[in-house]
């Protein structure tokens, strides 16, 4: 079996969050520094009570706050604790009147840098959203969104499945309408579409070859403000699932990937540093195409 080279660069995690599953804010940073984390894009989830899968109840202690399951306020408290460890990311839901000035509020009072992590059950394209994008794309705010298609995981209750986004054709939508805004996409409804098979609605963990001609590449292809976050196990699987064809996406996407995980394991970083990747490369996904997207002040 290969061993992976340790490479030492800056690492920035663009996707994770405060008070999740069991890692208060010293545990964070003890993860963090075990990993070689710099820093990390500590983002928010808000949706209403009855659009997220009870799930996730386990994950994290905040199950009556109104902006729940992750509120702003959560990434805030760890911000002012250690604030050379985190970048804020906010993502009110925009279908509240007041989604936009919550916003811009948090920006200006809080330096809030990214719009995120958005996963609700709303169409991605929808007025209210794609206004949002519109000020986000303004105001330099990268969008970082979740896609789940409805995966039958064999519940019945509370409901049989719990899609977020609308699918990967809502999301070219609303990529095309707002060309101006950075959006950075993830999870199983975005990177099952790294293949062109017919897996992409019903298994979101799929272990077989990538086909060629998969929609992703084609909409990375076509739409020059769209970026890939690998966080997850659905990054990582798209990637390991065949580690031959990830040496070609990350090559020839290298400006346009991110390191991430949503997480507290070191999947991503060892599965990166096992295969055939050029330190320029390795680079840009640990963090050059992060910071040009939210450089450092």
């Amino acid at each position: 079996m290969r061993k992976y080279v340790v490479i030492i660069m800056m690492i920035i995690d663009d996707h994770n969050h405060p008070d999740w599953c069991g890692y208060n804010l010293d545990k964070y940073l003890a993860n963090m520094d075990q990993y070689g984390i710099d820093k990390t894009w500590l983002l928010s989830w808000e949706a209403p009570h009855n659009e997220y899968d009870p799930a996730y109840l386990c994950r994290t202690p905040i199950h009556n706050c109104d902006w729940g399951p992750i509120p702003f306020e959560r990434c805030l408290s760890y911000k002012e604790r250690a604030p050379e460890r985190f970048i804020l990311g906010y993502a009110p839901d925009p279908r509240r009147p007041d989604a936009i000035a919550r916003l811009k509020a948090a920006m200006d009072m809080y330096d809030v840098r990214i719009y995120g992590e958005l996963k609700i059950r709303m169409m991605l394209d929808d007025w209210d959203a794609i206004r949002m994008y519109r000020f986000c794309g303004e105001n330099n705010l990268p969008v970082l969104v979740h896609i789940d298609y409805e995966f039958d995981y064999g519940v019945t209750y509370p409901r049989p499945n719990y899609w977020y986004g609308g699918g990967i054709e809502a999301f070219e939508r609303a990529i095309a309408k707002c060309p101006e805004t950075t959006f950075i996409g993830h999870a199983p409804g975005f990177w099952s579409h790294i293949s062109n098979d017919d897996q992409y609605n019903k298994d979101p963990y799929y272990k077989g070859k990538v086909v060629p001609g998969g929609k992703l590449i084609e909409m990375l292809r076509k739409y020059p403000n769209l970026y890939c976050d690998i966080s997850a196990g659905s990054g990582c699987n798209a990637l390991s699932r065949d580690p031959e064809f990830a040496v070609e996406f990350l090559t020839e996407f290298q400006d346009r990937i991110l390191y991430g995980r949503d997480y507290f394991d070191n999947i991503h970083q060892e599965f990166l540093n096992s295969i055939s990747l050029p330190d320029g490369v390795l680079e840009k996904i640990y963090s050059g195409n992060a910071l040009k997207l939210v450089p450092l002040d």
